[in-house]
């Protein structure tokens, strides 16, 4: 069965540091685009970060310079590594996998489950 399991989410104070991780089940992300996408309520989903299938990395400005995608020598396993959270990056977080960057943001590939990260004092 292809998945992918997200792990990672939790609540952290402003100023401290997340990572988010993605495993894959069935297939291996070689190749493949990848990326990162968050929503908070009453908000639409904002792509974080991208991996595209060549490899080029893109970060919204939200999060440019705090936030780092990244997948494992084996491309089993992507991550998000997230720095100096503000209140504001609390939301949602889900990964996404598939043959390009705009198949995935049309519906198509591979979706993690949703996992909450929480930005509070």
């Amino acid at each position: 069965q292809v998945q992918l399991r997200e792990s990672g989410g939790g609540s952290v104070q402003p100023g401290g540091s997340l990572t988010l991780s993605c495993t894959t089940s069935g297939f291996t992300l070689r190749g493949l685009a990848v990326a990162w996408f968050r929503q908070a309520p009453g908000k639409e989903r904002l792509g974080v970060a991208t991996i595209n299938s060549e490899g080029r990395v893109s970060y919204a400005d939200v999060v440019k310079g705090r936030f780092t995608i990244s997948k494992d020598n084996a491309e089993n396993n992507l991550y998000l590594q997230m720095n100096n959270l503000r209140p504001e990056d609390s939301a949602m977080y889900r990964c996404a996998a598939g043959n390009t960057v705009g198949k995935i943001l049309s519906g198509n590939g591979v979706w993690g489950q949703w996992t909450q990260v929480t930005v509070a004092s």
